[in-house]
């Protein structure tokens, strides 16, 4: 396992594959497309002015590095392990979408593009996106599932502040997956104008790569701060799985040394059809948006329909990077209810302080079954990957806080 463990630094080959997943299966008239921005990476993550320009960005505009805090108040409480937050949810903007919006925005602009376009799920990534956009002066254009505009308004009405139009996606399950199908839709008739800026470590090659390699800053900063901190590296490293960019951003610093990785899917509601998203659960060996992986699916390969709590997970695919970390055993997957997400939100917000996403309130469920299994003097690292600020007005509703 040692051996496959460390090819990963050589990964994706040449074709963007990760084992067996990842590839490229996309139309004809995208293959050029997508031919341009993998050159235009390569050249450009290696050019030192491209760099400092996008390390500046993230230290004087997002704010990195972002802390590593000590849940001191959460780990009494559990009276096992001690727990470590990640607060990415300090970024500006307020989740680790920022870090490859930045990183892909000025990318389109070294490319001449106008405007870049994505999908949404939670908004986090829509948000970061305008965001970066009004930044550096392009226009932006989202898609967002009806189902995800209701639940996820505050984040509309930023995206819009910003100068981003949000296009409402009606068709289907109305939510990201949908949402991520209409912006396709849009791109294969924009490519040579506008850069499809996907949102998370999904798609066709090299979309995972470059998002990955953006996102890995995160995992960069967590190793040096818990060396600091503790003087040693951490027994295990937790983050909430969707397409998977924030855990992935986490995990990739800490691939080849003995710590272990947990990914936490939603498992909604039951494991019926349509009441989760544990995709790598539950979830087989399939094609979906452009890449192979694996996908909740039925008999004729079709994804099924899905559900979370939390908008920002609720896909029937997951990154191709972790159905090869899943294939080789270095990531354990599970996943949390929406009842326990629930009361995790709630149990770090009234022990902390701190309001997570329903995204991140996954990986902390699973913090709070574990560590009390665990002695004190082992250390359990959270990516706290988004704040709750955007999930208030629906949490408030379950709760009939707000009548």
């Amino acid at each position: 396992m040692r051996k496959e463990i460390k090819s990963l630094k050589n990964l994706p080959d040449k074709n963007g594959y990760y084992g067996r997943f990842g590839g490229s299966f996309i139309p004809p008239q995208l293959v050029e497309p997508l031919k341009e921005i993998k050159k235009e990476y390569l050249k450009t993550k290696n050019d030192p002015s491209f760099q400092k320009e996008y390390a500046d960005l993230l230290k004087n505009y997002v704010g990195r590095p972002s802390p590593l805090y000590f849940a001191k108040n959460l780990t009494n409480k559990l009276n096992g392990a001690k727990i470590y937050l990640k607060r990415e949810d300090l970024n500006h903007t307020g989740a680790h979408k920022i870090n490859h919006c930045i990183g892909e925005v000025l990318l389109a602009k070294r490319m001449g593009k106008k405007k870049v376009l994505a999908e949404t799920g939670a908004g986090q990534h829509g948000v970061a996106l305008a965001t970066a956009a009004a930044l550096l002066g392009l226009e932006c254009e989202i898609h967002m599932g009806s189902i995800d505009i209701e639940k996820e308004y505050p984040n509309v009405i930023r995206m819009k502040l910003l100068g981003a139009k949000v296009i409402e996606v009606t068709t289907g399950g109305r939510c990201l997956k949908d949402a991520v199908d209409s912006a396709f839709a849009t791109f294969m008739n924009e490519y040579q104008t506008t850069f499809f800026a996907i949102g998370s470590v999904v798609g066709p090659h090299p979309y995972p790569m470059i998002v990955r390699d953006f996102q890995s800053i995160v995992g960069k900063e967590t190793k040096e701060q818990i060396l600091q901190q503790e003087k040693k590296l951490p027994n295990y490293i937790i983050g909430c799985v969707g397409g998977g960019s924030n855990s992935i951003g986490l995990f990739n610093e800490f691939l080849d040394d003995e710590v272990s990785l947990i990914g936490v899917e939603p498992a909604g509601k039951g494991k019926k059809i349509g009441q989760h998203a544990a995709t790598l659960t539950f979830g087989s060996e399939g094609i979906i948006h452009g890449m192979k992986t694996i996908v909740l699916q039925n008999e004729n390969g079709e994804p099924n329909s899905v559900h979370s709590i939390a908008s920002g997970l609720d896909y029937p695919g997951v990154g191709p990077i972790h159905a090869y970390l899943k294939e080789i055993r270095r990531v354990e997957y599970t996943s949390v209810s929406d009842n326990d997400t629930l009361k995790a939100f709630l149990e770090l917000s009234k022990v902390e302080g701190i309001i997570p996403a329903l995204e991140s309130a996954h990986a902390i469920a699973c913090a709070i079954k574990l560590a009390p299994t665990l002695s004190k003097d082992k250390i359990i690292i959270v990516n706290l990957s988004g704040r709750g600020d955007k999930d208030i007005d629906y949490v408030a509703k379950l709760l009939k806080i707000i009548q």
